[in-house]
């Protein structure tokens, strides 16, 4: 027996500390113009030392669950993704779990950078459309400042913290709120975002960027063509929050109308890698951009480099 999906809840954790681009300009040579004139930011979030990828993954959680009115008990698996956990044993998962009182669940970690969200969210409907898990809890969580070089201008100022959180349900009437996935990589350009002997990432920018510009819009069409729908019909499009101007390039490319709307939570968050599909659309959800119903176009792109994307209707 099949089931069918749906995102039930939606939860979110950002950090209360802000460093502006003024911020940043004290830390490396930089200014505001510079930094928003490249990539799109003014703010991005940073965690404090008792603020981890598993705190903050937690308090997203929560909220998720609190959103979808379920009880913990309900939830029979954990997907945490994550890029940035320092210590890779023991995995967040079970800690989170354990933390939000989900008694005894699958519980694992996903690393496909900033793609993991999608893949994650992927699995999850998988996992309740074949009966395997009622509930499954999805969170992208990142503490991105622990492994950013301070001194290297050029990356230093893209990166924030903070966590994102879906509930992945059955839906009621066997309709389907989460379709199906297009995923992919290109591991001949996997040296375009590494990390140093410093465990710091390293990265090449501009080519992150043309392959981003070329190859994102072929894959947001082939969603298009496996969901079945025009993207004239999307209520939303949000794209991993790399750069703004690799987010409008690619929504250019698609002439999509001016009803749907833009995520471009970068501005304020800066790159959360993971966690920033689900903080932008928790933020789209709260400023009366997307509604209940809408349909959004979800598209993960990073280390790897690996991507995934699907749509989802809004709970």
């Amino acid at each position: 027996m099949t089931y069918g999906t749906r995102i039930s809840g939606l939860g979110d954790y950002r950090p209360s500390t802000i460093i502006s681009n003024e911020d940043m300009a004290k830390l490396v040579e930089t200014s505001d113009e510079w930094i928003r004139t490249r990539v799109g930011i003014a703010n991005r979030r940073k965690a404090g030392a008792d603020e981890t990828v598993v705190t903050m993954a937690t308090a997203a959680g929560a909220k998720a669950i609190a959103d979808a009115g379920i009880d913990p008990t309900e939830i029979d698996l954990v997907l945490v993704a994550t890029c940035s956990l320092l210590a890779t044993m023991p995995h967040a998962a079970p800690r989170v779990a354990v933390a939000l009182g989900i008694p005894s669940p699958g519980a694992v970690d996903i690393n496909a950078a900033c793609a993991g969200f999608c893949y994650a969210l992927s699995f999850a409907a998988d996992a309740v459309r074949g009966g395997t898990a009622r509930n499954v809890l999805v969170i992208g969580a990142e503490k991105l400042t622990d492994i950013t070089n301070w001194e290297d201008r050029n990356t230093c100022i893209l990166f924030g913290d903070g966590a994102g959180a879906a509930l992945v349900s059955r839906s009621a009437d066997g309709s389907e709120g989460i379709g199906p996935v297009v995923m992919g990589s290109a591991g001949e350009l996997s040296e375009f975002i590494t990390m140093n002997d410093k465990l710091q990432m390293v990265m090449e920018g501009q080519s992150v960027y043309r392959w981003a510009t070329g190859v994102l819009p072929t894959v947001v069409r082939e969603i298009l063509d496996r969901t079945g729908i025009d993207a004239a019909n999307l209520d939303a499009l949000v794209l991993h929050q790399a750069n703004l101007r690799i987010i409008d390039s690619v929504a250019r490319s698609l002439h999509l109308p001016e009803s749907v709307a833009i995520g471009r939570d970068i501005v304020e968050s800066g790159n959360t890698s993971a966690a920033s599909i689900p903080l932008a659309l928790t933020t789209l959800r709260e400023t009366g951009e997307v509604t209940s119903g809408d349909r959004m176009l979800l598209l993960g792109f990073g280390g790897g480099l690996s991507y995934a994307g699907q749509v989802i209707t809004c709970p």
